[in-house]
């Protein structure tokens, strides 16, 4: 278990009925608590699985479900019919459960006993009949939910459930998240902005403007002590040139004046509780400088960030982030800033002025203070790196006006050249299945200049978390054809024009 799902729970429900007696029950009752105790213990699971027992009626179904609904604790129901279980029982609870479900089809015994198999083992273990009954019921009443097949005690089943629960956690994450908002949207910027009141209705979140002059109250009251401290931190944790120690230089001040910027952005976000922000560099108040810095360390602490007043890319990095926990590879926001045609080696290099968080660093980053011409042009405190080598994914979601997509790219990070005259925080990748494919498709998929990146997470991630969402989600990868995913997108758009017109 991820010490940081500590306080979250999967609830685990077996389907059974008394048409074979109490005894048959017992059984199945046995039989699952093995298997949830095999489960927690195999060591591959972030968050603990809770047995809450057979269900044999449909009340007893409408009850479990409507206490995991009412339960904090609990992210997600896992549910497997031992034996026959009626559906029909089953359709007042799927109808209540709001909570992400998964269907794990599954048996108890890896395989048949074949010189000892009657008809009472027969009709005990029915998983091949009783998840059928129950798959159908679920695809009739168009129940979201994702399906594991496969023997619980098999590595790939365990970490298919590993998968879905962590999306689980951040989906619970995401229910009570406030993105506040330092200054309001790049003017006509499209790409980035949405509409807020759909994405509370659809994906939990909440999203507040907050006064830049509000946060210069905070700043202002940010002591000379506690800053020199961050300061001596920052010296501590980072690379540095010996003379931006020199208090009476120009960059120490900026080093001092970003270490104000990180407390006091810090302390707005936990007094009002957001777990999330975005910046505008035309709107910074007193700032001296564009508060990059801050973002950066903010970031890599777990709090969502997006530039530019991109609140979408703001909560879905905290997303991100938070499934993540406990994994090694890092995230971060990330802009496509500019490409490089080189033959099968054509890339494109990500950064975003400042902002990047140094989780993906290749190295031990390094803090520089140089010029920035945009927004305040002023001299501005920094950490630089290049982000390490190896295969990730970048995500987005975007407004299509009917309903949110989200399109997700599998990309490669490969070796990035020296920047002497642009030292920022960079990444340098290739994305699936090609440049040229990879490109055009997230361009015909409306895909933002903005992504939020992650070493640790692979497709599955995101087509859980779209489903539990019930929004559309674009995957590209190394299967993916152009034209093919142009067709994709041509069925969505008559699908979702459809579906709207249904309801």
């Amino acid at each position: 278990m991820v010490k940081a799902f500590e306080n979250f729970e999967v609830w685990f429900i077996t389907g059974a009925q008394l048409l074979y007696g109490g005894d048959a029950v017992v059984q199945v009752d046995g039989h699952s608590k093995e298997m949830v105790d095999g489960l927690n213990q195999s060591g591959k699971l972030p968050i603990k699985i809770v047995y809450k027992g057979t269900a044999n009626s449909s009340k007893e179904v409408s009850d479990l479900m409507s206490a995991a609904n009412n339960d904090k604790k609990c992210v997600g129901v896992i549910t497997w019919m031992h034996t026959f279980s009626p559906a029909k029982m089953w359709i007042h609870g799927m109808q209540t459960l709001k909570k992400p479900l998964l269907h794990l089809h599954t048996q108890y015994n890896r395989q048949i006993p074949w010189q000892t198999m009657d008809m009472d083992f027969m009709n005990l273990n029915q998983s091949a009949h009783g998840d059928r009954e129950y798959a159908h019921i679920l695809s009739r009443l168009r129940k979201n939910h994702k399906t594991v097949v496969g023997y619980w005690q098999d590595n790939n089943t365990q970490e298919r459930i590993a998968v879905w629960s962590r999306v689980c956690a951040a989906w619970a994450d995401a229910q009570d998240m406030l993105i506040i908002r330092f200054g309001d949207q790049m003017n006509n910027v499209a790409v980035t902005d949405g509409d807020k009141v759909a994405a509370e209705q659809v994906l939990g979140y909440h999203v507040d403007y907050y006064p830049i002059n509000d946060v210069m109250a905070y700043y202002d009251k940010v002591t000379d002590t506690e800053t020199k401290e961050l300061v001596a931190t920052y010296f501590k944790e980072y690379d540095h040139d010996a003379a931006l120690k020199n208090e009476k230089s120009e960059a120490y001040e900026k080093i001092y004046n970003s270490a104000k910027a990180e407390i006091a952005i810090r302390r707005v976000l936990k007094d009002t509780g957001a777990k999330a922000f975005t910046t505008n560099f035309n709107d910074l108040g007193k700032f001296d400088q564009i508060p990059g810095l801050a973002s950066q360390r903010l970031m890599q602490e777990g709090y969502g960030f997006g530039a530019e007043g991109d609140w979408k890319s703001a909560a879905l990095y905290r997303t991100t982030w938070f499934m993540t926990q406990g994994m090694t590879g890092g995230s971060s926001f990330m802009e496509d800033y500019t490409l490089n045609f080189d033959g099968k080696n054509t890339s494109i290099l990500e950064a975003h002025m400042l902002e990047i968080s140094p989780a993906i660093a290749e190295c031990k980053p390094k803090l520089e203070v140089h010029f920035l011409g945009i927004g305040i042009q002023a001299q501005t405190a920094r950490l630089v790196f290049t982000s390490k080598e190896g295969h990730g994914i970048a995500a987005t979601i975007v407004d299509m006006g009917n309903r949110f997509r989200l399109i997700a790219n599998d990309v490669n990070c490969i070796k990035s050249k020296p920047l002497p005259s642009l030292p920022v925080a960079s990444a340098l990748w290739i994305p699936e299945p090609s440049f040229e494919v990879g490109v055009s498709c997230w361009l015909n998929a409306g895909g933002t200049h903005h992504s939020c990146f992650s070493y640790d997470l692979t497709d599955e991630y995101w087509r859980d978390y779209a489903e539990i969402a019930d929004i559309e989600c674009l995957i590209i990868n190394n299967d993916t054809k152009y034209e093919d995913f142009r067709k994709e997108l041509r069925f969505n758009e008559v699908y979702y024009m459809l579906n709207k017109a249904l309801r």
